[in-house]
């Protein structure tokens, strides 16, 4: 008479071939499978809307003379793409993001596009007031940015291989460029 192997059921987990810890590492593959599977696809972000801002603390008019003062005495700093620093020059995104964060504790994205695009009111030329932003675009996409000052004016990081200035907003380039300004500060 010949003897029949018990089945792999009716045997205990260490007497089947695989043995018990190859049983507790598949099983641990399962369950780690089911929580991924079980987290969904991962969440898409929003469109995107104007960068939130934090508002900062303070007098406005006060906030509004320190970024002046600031980026008035940084004219002359020369151009340099990139730049965000007096020791390293300025381009036009990094001059307005210096002077907002160190005159009025505000940080602003890096480029003149995302600038724009901040949730700040945005103004007229005829509203323009000092410390607010104005932005240009030699077409759809702005890609200028500066300080306006006052009495028709703006300190800005105009190009290569000039320096920080300040000029005319009736300027024959800049009249014809100037899209819209942000009040930042209000």
């Amino acid at each position: 008479m010949s003897a029949t192997p018990p089945s792999p059921a009716t045997l205990p987990a260490s007497a089947t071939p695989i043995g018990e810890r190859a049983l507790r590492a598949i099983a641990g593959i399962v369950v780690v499978i089911l929580m991924v599977a079980c987290g969904g696809a991962p969440k898409r972000p929003s469109a995107p809307g104007p960068a939130p801002l934090a508002r900062p603390s303070g007098n406005p008019s006060q906030l509004a003379n320190a970024v002046l003062f600031r980026a008035i005495a940084l004219v002359g700093t020369p151009y340099r793409w990139g730049g965000n620093t007096p020791e390293s020059g300025f381009d036009c995104s990094g001059l307005v993001g210096y002077v907002f964060r160190d005159a009025a504790g505000l940080t602003l994205p890096r480029t003149s596009s995302s600038i724009s695009e901040i949730a700040a009111p945005k103004v007229k030329r005829s509203e323009l007031a000092s410390g607010d932003l104005v932005f240009f675009a030699s077409g759809k996409r702005i890609d200028h940015v500066g300080i306006y000052v006052g009495e028709g004016r703006f300190v800005h990081a105009p190009n290569r291989g000039g320096t920080v200035r300040l000029d005319e907003m009736d300027g024959h380039y800049w009249r014809d460029h100037f899209r819209f300004g942000r009040r930042p500060l209000h």
